[in-house]
């Protein structure tokens, strides 16, 4: 009986060994790792299709809210190679390549159309190889969908609702620009500090994705919930040049290909679920709204887009308002 243990034991341990993966992903994001969150959505259907299409070469290992740091974290971890992927929002990666500020552009982007043209065109990849050289690769480009403004002051319909409500942005300049264009107090504010400051009242609002508001629970700390649809939220999907180059060509290829179906997949279903989450934060007690006019916000804001022509560069910006016109 002993023996037939002990080569039972073994045996299973030959097969453990067998079915390991070759190599692994780590893959980090800083939110909640909700069927509902857009990075959450993205980043699970890229770890699927990374394992099937190995046959489980490739093992992705997932690290949700924040365990591999901020963003600003994770984008130099990737660089350096000490962080492997992540799924990292445009503003952040714009502090380190200011051409992906195109993006942040503030209601640059009409439709969702648009903005693949322009992500799945020559510009993405003219953005692709910008941050290819800084020691980033771009395997794809997830939507966050529109981001909107959230608040606990008053509901956002004209530009005038905006002036003296302190808004938490990311610590990006487009994002601080806009928000002062718009009358507002913008306060740069890294995400992990922004609920509690809420929660307290330090700041009134911020602005997010719609389903973010759903999966980082918005809803508990804010009143409105005002669509303004003022940025496309794009989600990087980044890879470490380093972390990649250490892959053989063919699984290599694999990653791409899997990347460029689980960013299909992703952007169906984050717009499903945007419809869906702002019925559910209606009825879990936000105020919600759809801007009626959208040509103030623009005006207010135009001067940003000359401001950061010269950052973005004159090409780039050329050829994206030629693919949305």
């Amino acid at each position: 009986m002993k023996i037939s243990i002990m080569g039972a034991l073994a045996a299973l341990l030959v097969s453990g060994s067998a079915l390991a993966a070759d190599y692994s992903i780590k893959l980090g994001w800083v939110t909640p790792d909700s069927e509902v969150d857009p990075y959450a959505i993205g980043a699970n259907a890229f770890k699927r299709l990374v394992e099937e299409r190995s046959e489980g070469r490739i093992e992705v290992i997932t690290y949700p809210n924040r365990q591999l740091g901020d963003e600003r974290q994770l984008l130099e971890g990737l660089r350096f190679g000490t962080v492997d992927a992540g799924v990292i929002v445009n503003a952040v990666v714009s502090q380190l390549e200011p051409a992906f500020q195109i993006n942040d552009l503030p209601f640059l982007y009409g439709t969702e159309e648009q903005a693949y043209a322009v992500l799945d065109g020559h510009p993405g990849e003219m953005l692709a190889e910008k941050l290819d050289a800084k020691g980033v690769v771009v395997l794809g480009y997830m939507e966050g969908g529109y981001r909107s403004m959230v608040n606990n002051i008053r509901p956002v319909d004209t530009p005038d609702d905006v002036t003296g409500v302190k808004y938490r942005v990311m610590q990006n300049p487009v994002y601080i620009d806009m928000f002062s264009m718009l009358g507002g107090n913008a306060i740069p504010m890294e995400w992990g500090e922004t609920f509690m400051a809420v929660q307290q009242g330090t700041i009134d609002g911020l602005e997010m994705p719609v389903a973010l508001a759903d999966a980082a629970k918005y809803y508990e700390v804010a009143d409105y919930l005002s669509l303004t649809n003022h940025t496309y939220s794009v989600a990087n999907l980044l890879m470490s040049k380093r972390s990649f180059e250490r892959l053989p060509e063919e699984l290599q290829q694999i990653v791409r290909e899997a990347a460029i179906a689980a960013v299909a997949e992703q952007r169906i279903r984050q717009q499903e679920v945007e419809a869906e989450t702002v019925k559910e934060l209606e009825a879990k007690g936000m105020q919600v709204n759809q801007i009626t006019d959208v040509a103030p916000f623009r005006e207010a804001v135009r001067p940003i887009y000359e401001k950061y022509r010269d950052a973005i560069g004159s090409e780039l910006m050329d050829e994206v308002f030629a693919i949305i016109q």
